[in-house]
């Protein structure tokens, strides 16, 4: 590890506008330059099948697997509730419920038209899709609570088939949480398979493997670039980039609760960005100091990722006052942000740009990615701008429906016919006009 670097306090006044824009710049996964490394894995798969995953598994996981390995067997399911600890695997049925109540309230109805006037009917079906993968990393751990947060909205879509696809473990083993997380989720098909090879595998279907027409999920950018390869087979969910997240801060804040709140995303990686976000010089100071504090009771690994979040990536941004604060908030996107205030909600209606906002000091990052219920698969690297949230519309396709009865024809007719002649449709007036002749 190098040397820890501190926590920087950084001025924006200080800083102009190309400036402000670079300080919003941040890691992204950049799959350039593993799309020809990538190809030749994803064309293995394509054309051999189980036999391909199988070598790949030895050869990148470093795992001796067998054919039927491929699949996890039920009994495996069992028996992973033997091996996580009973607290742990309380603390996937809550989370599991939780998540499903949040999202059950974003399903939409099947069939939802109106009648736009007197025998004109139109609005939108709803369809689930037909099969999904739910890819769950494992290069930095185990993330059963990926399997949660990927699985439970597909369920609740009503997508019929669901499944996870996962690097295999030690011995081609699954990961027990990860088991145990899928079946709370209502998922019975778990695959194990990772990286590249893993994507093609639900994107051109294997022996063992089903192919899926869409996967979502977190992963390295082996990942990204074999989604890109295999987009006309498999459509991509939004990538996932480095962890990010924001706190803004007013007067009212806590400093204690603002330094281990920014602790919690920036210990993912050296490639996260944290900042804090106030228009107080000494709350910045005292935050800082206390970060320090807090650092050393982190492991080496978690310590160096979190100080580099902290103290290169991001930092603790003075603003000149509120509506300057608020500007940078909005114009860095962040994927987490936190309004730390006793009255947080009277700055949402300014908040524009952001994957998720939580309210208040009682409402941590780390609650909010494994146990609120709201959705941490959150678009980074600025797209909070454009993008939302993972939820129960990525699992679902939206059908315009229309539906005439003769008098809503008679109202629309002349205005069709004159429209389609005006843009130079003969067919499109014709199958108006020639109606007309036989009524």
């Amino acid at each position: 590890m190098t040397d820890t670097p501190r926590p920087r306090i950084l001025h924006l006044a200080d800083f102009d506008s190309d400036q402000r824009t670079a300080l919003c710049a941040r890691g992204v996964i950049d799959v350039a330059g593993y799309l020809e490394r990538a190809k030749p894995i994803v064309e293995a798969v394509r054309a051999e099948g189980d036999a391909a995953l199988v070598r790949f598994a030895g050869a990148f996981d470093k795992v001796t697997m067998t054919l039927d390995q491929i699949r996890v067997p039920q009994a495996s399911f069992d028996a992973a509730y033997d091996a996580v600890e009973p607290e742990a695997v309380a603390a996937i049925r809550e989370a599991a419920e939780n998540i499903r109540r949040v999202h059950e309230q974003q399903k939409p109805p099947p069939l939802d038209m109106i009648e736009v006037r007197p025998g004109v009917m139109a609005g939108d079906r709803y369809v689930p899709i037909e099969a999904v993968a739910c890819y769950v990393p494992r290069g930095k751990g185990s993330f059963p609570s990926v399997t949660l947060m990927t699985a439970i909205p597909a369920v609740v879509a009503g997508v019929p088939r669901v499944v996870v696809i996962t690097p295999p473990g030690p011995g081609g083993a699954c990961d027990p949480g990860t088991l145990v997380a899928a079946r709370e989720a209502g998922v019975t098909e778990v695959y194990l398979a990772g990286g590249a090879q893993g994507v093609a595998a639900v994107a051109y279907g294997t022996h063992t493997v089903p192919r899926c027409r869409k996967i979502v999920g977190p992963g390295s950018p082996w990942v990204g670039a074999a989604m890109q390869l295999c987009a006309e087979a498999i459509a991509p969910g939004p990538p996932a980039g480095p962890s990010e997240s924001m706190i803004l801060a007013d007067e009212t804040a806590d400093v204690d609760r603002l330094a281990l709140d920014l602790l919690v995303e920036a210990e993912h990686g050296d490639d996260s960005t944290t900042f804090l976000v106030t228009w107080d010089v000494a709350q910045a100071q005292a935050v800082a100091k206390r970060i320090e504090e807090l650092l050393q009771r982190l492991s080496p690994k978690r310590r160096h990722y979190a100080a580099t979040a902290l103290g290169i990536n991001g930092g603790l941004a003075v603003a000149a006052d509120r509506e300057d604060a608020l500007a940078f908030v909005n114009a860095f996107a962040a994927e987490h942000l936190q309004i730390a205030s006793s009255h947080a909600a009277d700055y949402l209606d300014a908040i524009i740009n952001a994957g998720e906002v939580l309210l208040g000091q009682d409402a941590p990052f780390s609650m909010a990615n494994f146990m609120i219920g709201v959705n941490a698969v959150l678009p980074t690297g600025g797209k909070a701008a454009t993008h939302s949230a993972l939820g129960v519309m990525d699992y679902i396709k939206r059908q315009s429906i229309a539906e005439l009865t003769p008098e809503g024809y008679d109202a629309l007719a002349r205005q069709t016919e004159a429209f389609a002649r005006y843009e130079g449709f003969d067919a499109h007036a014709l199958a108006i006009s020639a109606r007309g002749e036989r009524r």
